[in-house]
């Protein structure tokens, strides 16, 4: 019984502020970017296509953080998490130090462990899966969501090493009539 109040403590708690952070990023709620400027910011990483990987970090923060706080389709919801914070910590973190009063990597850390424990753990008693009868097949979605997250944050890693083309400004040759 303890294991599963615990399970549903830590679901609710990561889940609804992750849901809330990526919330913020897509439709700028909790005084957030909205999805505009967090592609800017995106961009400015150097993740390119910088909107596709705006909205899906943003949709695996949501998304990820609503399934894990209702124990809905696990273990989905809290990959969609630990996807989000490998990158959180890869990139938007990098070179910050680890504490979060510098922008370190103290937060996507917890929230690394809190949805891989998550993931292993499984939702617990007190949940939408156990309520409604849904056991997705395990090990193969543990595993094969596992494999997902490492080609997702592979390919958002190599996105930063292809870089758009650059164009030259085209000039005209100074002529008599120039």
């Amino acid at each position: 019984m303890f294991l599963d109040v615990s399970l549903l403590i830590l679901r609710v708690v990561v889940g609804l502020y992750l849901a809330g952070h990526g919330a913020q990023k897509l439709f700028g709620c909790f005084e957030g970017p909205g999805l505009e400027k967090f592609t800017g910011g995106m961009r400015m990483m150097g993740l390119r296509p910088a909107s596709f990987w705006a909205f899906l970090a943003g949709i695996s923060e949501f998304g990820g953080g609503v399934l894990t706080a209702l124990g809905l389709l696990s273990p989905l919801g809290p990959l969609g998490i630990v996807a989000a914070m490998i990158m959180a910590n890869v990139v938007g973190h990098r070179g910050k130090g680890l504490w979060a009063a510098k922008g370190g990597r103290e937060l996507p850390i917890t929230n690394l462990a809190a949805g891989l424990t998550l993931a292993f753990a499984g939702p617990g008693s007190y949940s939408l899966d156990q309520a409604l009868g849904i056991a997705l097949p395990e090990p193969l979605t543990l595993a094969g969501g596992l494999i997902l997250v490492v080609l997702g944050v592979l390919a958002a890693l190599l996105s930063r090493a292809v870089k758009p083309a650059q164009t030259k400004p085209v000039t005209q040759p100074m002529g008599r009539n120039s």
